[in-house]
């Protein structure tokens, strides 16, 4: 599982997991997802679309020519269909289709408008190419979109579609968002298909969360809703730096979602996870049976929430953090409980007895690990994360987190300016204070 921090290029979809034990221990599954692709709110990435015509050089290639011309006929069949989606004309945002694709995009229409879509804009992301038949074209199109929240920081996804020119270009294929590849040479980053793609969506919006599902699960949405608020409240105290979450995003899969919703590929003691889609944003996933998890689904959403809460937009850290990063979210989830009564003590204490060898870098679990192994790798990094907090406070220990986390700083580089003492002797500490948690 060690691998270098992912980026251009690389391998962007690394897991961060939590596991799923008896009652419940909150599970995360963070995709880090490299750089998201984002371009200005106005404008294009490669081709600067929208302005007028220029005349080209006498020396440019006239098939360049012949796709930026595309390209600006069909920028302005996206700019009509992003005018009908806010302005709530259904078959307007489906007119610029060839007919077989007309229900596809009425059926996002529909998700996109529950989801209380306030901005949403299509670009072509590089210059269209020949799609093999005469007057067809295949582009990659950027779309940027905000839920609820009418100025936030838009988030981006990429999708790969085809064609028809014309003086209105016709859309022939709009196919569904990928995970972590590259388009058109540029690392995109995502985290795989969003629930809007591919779903009819139900969905309620509260002061600081919406939360969503299928149409089949509505009657579980106000109950979700309240729980997620209060752990709202929890989670906005585990901000890192800058503000707590415009808006908090819980979307509960059934089994049918749960394998398809951002990729899917879910461990068997998965429970959650918070995945990163850009602009800032993350969004939370939970996994089908989990609303009758009792009170572990308080722990689970305040995990969670404080996933999205605590965690950089740019997601480039390297696995030895992970007992940092799921340390900080259980926490949350414990809310201030004493240790004694930390859900996970059980299996925690049976790992460390075992053959727990005492580093803290190595503790991400495999993806086929026994739950109640899982449980105590959790647990561990829980423990070690207490021992930050309960000796030099939540201000030093959030440092240090930002230092590892967002600054990509080894533990042995930061924590004599955080601390006052070498990472030897404190990672000592943390074990230390680990084993005896659990006598």
């Amino acid at each position: 599982m060690e691998e270098p921090p992912a980026g251009p290029g690389t391998e962007g979809r690394r897991r961060r997991r939590w596991p799923l034990w008896t009652a419940l221990v909150a599970v995360l599954l963070t995709l880090s997802v490299g750089v998201p692709v984002v371009l200005l709110a106005g404008g294009a990435s490669d081709v600067e679309v929208g302005e007028p015509a220029t005349a080209a050089s006498p020396t440019e290639n006239p098939t360049t020519v012949a796709a930026r011309q595309v390209a600006e006929r069909i920028t302005a069949q996206l700019d009509k269909q992003a005018a009908a989606l806010l302005g709530g004309d259904r078959s307007a945002f489906a007119a610029i289709a060839a007919t077989g694709v007309r229900p596809e995009l009425r059926r996002r229409f529909d998700a996109l408008k529950a989801l209380r879509v306030m901005h949403w804009q299509g670009r072509p992301s590089g210059l269209p190419t020949s799609a093999g038949r005469a007057g067809e074209w295949r582009v990659s199109i950027e779309f940027q979109y905000c839920f609820v929240v009418r100025n936030c920081q838009p988030s981006p996804v990429v999708v790969e579609t085809r064609w028809r020119d014309g003086a209105e270009p016709r859309l022939l294929t709009l196919l569904k968002s990928k995970s972590s590849a590259v388009v058109n040479g540029r690392y995109n980053g995502q985290p795989g298909v969003l629930p809007w793609e591919v779903s009819k969506l139900a969905v309620l919006v509260g002061k600081r969360v919406m939360v969503a599902s299928t149409p089949a699960h509505r009657d579980r949405l106000p109950g979700l809703l309240k729980r997620a608020e209060a752990a709202a409240k929890v989670a906005d105290g585990y901000v890192v730096t800058g503000a707590p979450p415009d808006l908090y995003r819980v979307f509960y899969a059934g089994p049918k979602e749960w394998e398809r919703w951002y990729g899917g590929d879910q461990p068997e003691w998965g429970a959650g996870y918070a995945v990163n889609v850009g602009g800032g944003h993350h969004e939370v996933v939970l996994a089908p049976e989990t609303l009758d998890y009792g009170p572990g689904l308080d722990e689970l959403l305040r995990h969670e929430l404080a996933h999205t809460a605590s965690l950089p937009d740019k997601d480039y850290w390297d696995n030895s953090a992970w007992w940092l990063i799921e340390g900080l979210a259980e926490h949350a989830g414990a809310d201030g409980r004493s240790v004694a009564r930390y859900e996970g003590l059980v299996p925690t204490r049976r790992l460390v007895r075992g053959d727990w060898d005492g580093k803290l870098d190595k503790l991400i679990p495999a993806d086929d690990a026994p739950h109640e192994e899982v449980t105590g790798n959790y647990g561990i990094a829980y423990l070690a994360f207490r021992h930050l907090v309960d000796r030099f406070g939540e201000e030093r220990a959030f440092a240090f987190f930002k230092a590892v986390v967002y600054d990509l700083r080894l533990p042995a580089q930061t924590t004599e300016e955080i601390f006052g003492q070498s990472w030897a002797s404190l990672r000592k500490e943390c074990v230390a204070y680990v084993r005896k948690a659990v006598r």
